[in-house]
């Protein structure tokens, strides 16, 4: 056992329920660079955190008395000063009559996975300003080769301009979270605030993670269906409304799209470029069934998909 805890690379301390330290691995003196652990054996476990780490630690050591385990990330100096990041989970040890007699403290040190995140992120936050910027050139570059094409052109620019905006904020959800994942939610309402539609859109539904591809998709897709609705259906008049809700059924995620108070609706007599992107973008790209309802009293837009592909990549 001896032999186990001094390979360790993990801090292993045995911690007294007054939240005193006792014992501390060979392994863990190594990555604490702890010289003489006698300096250190019975301090105050928590003193040895600052700030958040310190709350963090004091909290520990109750959920152990009390029982129960306890889990964080903090930064921590080591014996030498050197400030490292520590993922620590805290237990309990039980005596035989059933209740906590000590407890163990099992430190990592996460400074590289740590340092290696912060990387991570300045780069995709690169990555998110060239990608803005390359849609912002194209987008010149439509309006310059457009601009000399009459009311027609001009009017296709627009359609264009705004399927490019709708990239962009989908792309800025993205990059909010500390993964490639973004919540539908809050995409749903992203996509929507340019048309200030909040007191007659309702957007409801449980928590949804999607990667980048699937929030690409619904972005596309939400966009279109409200700059229609905005210009034809529902939102089209003062009494029109649209609720966008979705559910977890049978392994699905079902999204639905539904407008009234509008004006009647019928059928369209040919399927126009903006229902090609909505049933492509939803059913297409995540591998689901996208249907169209042209129904008297509003358009009624459905999708059951299955939940793995909301976080399938590329």
């Amino acid at each position: 056992m001896r032999s186990v805890l001094a390979a360790s690379d993990d801090c292993i301390k045995i911690i007294d329920l007054d939240g005193r330290l006792v014992f501390m691995s060979e392994g863990g003196q190594r990555v604490m660079e702890v010289e003489d652990f006698s300096k250190l054996a019975g301090c105050n476990w928590p003193d040895m955190w600052t700030g958040g780490g310190n709350d963090h630690a004091r909290a520990a050591i109750a959920a152990a008395q009390a029982g129960r385990s306890y889990r964080f990330q903090e930064i921590a100096n080591t014996a030498k000063g050197n400030s490292r990041h520590w993922d620590v989970q805290v237990s309990p040890i039980i005596g035989r009559d059933g209740r906590p007699e000590s407890i163990l403290s099992v430190s990592r040190d996460i400074t590289a996975l740590k340092d290696s995140e912060e990387r991570h992120k300045l780069l995709a936050a690169e990555l998110n300003h060239r990608i803005k910027n390359l849609l912002t050139l194209v987008q010149a570059i439509v309006g310059q080769t457009l601009r000399a094409g009459g009311d027609a052109a001009r009017a296709f620019h627009a359609q264009i301009s705004e399927r490019l905006v709708a990239l962009a904020k989908a792309q800025d959800s993205l990059m909010k979270t500390t993964s490639a994942e973004a919540d539908l939610d809050a995409l749903a309402r992203s996509v929507l605030m340019p048309h200030g539609l909040e007191e007659r859109v309702r957007v409801e539904g449980p928590p949804v993670r999607l990667a980048d591809r699937a929030a690409m998709a619904f972005a596309l897709a939400v966009h279109e269906l409200a700059t229609n609705a905005t210009k034809y259906g529902a939102l089209s008049t003062e009494s029109g409304r649209v609720e966008i809700t979705w559910r977890f059924e049978d392994g699905l995620l079902r999204f639905e799209w539904r407008e009234s108070g509008g004006p009647p609706v019928s059928p369209p007599t040919r399927r126009g470029f903006g229902s090609h992107v909505i049933e492509r973008a939803l059913s297409g790209y995540l591998s689901g069934e996208a249907k169209i309802d042209y129904r008297p009293e509003g358009v009624v837009v459905t999708l059951a998909a299955p939940v793995c592909a909301l976080l399938a990549g590329n």
